[in-house]
């Protein structure tokens, strides 16, 4: 499920266009929002009420993170009357964002954003070296 130019897009929609999985599984997990999401429901299912008041987002916001966190298969919800209660379906998911923060505690968080090309400037290799379109790097 594409959720919209700005967020990205879910595992499902970049797996089908040829990316390889785990690729689009940290796409997936690449939003702040999205992170933001899976931490609050580490602690326990919530509403969507209860995640707009928490962090602070739009009902809007919150409900299409959710669309994309639910086409990954990573959260599932409940109903219950008129109100679905939604959870992490995968506790393995807090394990695997527990060893990034090892990772970035021992390397001094020196990650960075990665830079794209410049439009209508070729992305180059790590020596520099221009490449051409479609090249992996």
């Amino acid at each position: 499920m594409a959720i919209d130019s700005d967020a990205g897009s879910c595992v499902s929609t970049d797996i089908a266009a040829g990316i390889p999985p785990a690729a689009a599984l940290f796409h997936s997990l690449a939003d702040e929002t999205r992170l933001r999401i899976v931490a609050r429901l580490a602690r326990g299912e919530a509403r969507v009420v209860d995640l707009t008041t928490e962090l602070g987002l739009a009902q809007s916001t919150v409900s299409k993170h959710l669309a994309c966190l639910r086409d990954c298969d990573l959260v599932d919800y409940r109903a219950e009357g008129r109100q679905s209660f939604y959870s992490l379906t995968r506790p393995e998911l807090m394990d695997l964002l527990a060893s990034a923060e090892h990772l970035l505690a021992a390397t001094g968080h020196a990650v960075a954003l990665c830079p794209t090309p410049a439009a209508g400037r070729p992305a180059r290799d790590g020596d520099g070296v221009a490449l051409a379109a479609g090249e992996a790097l």
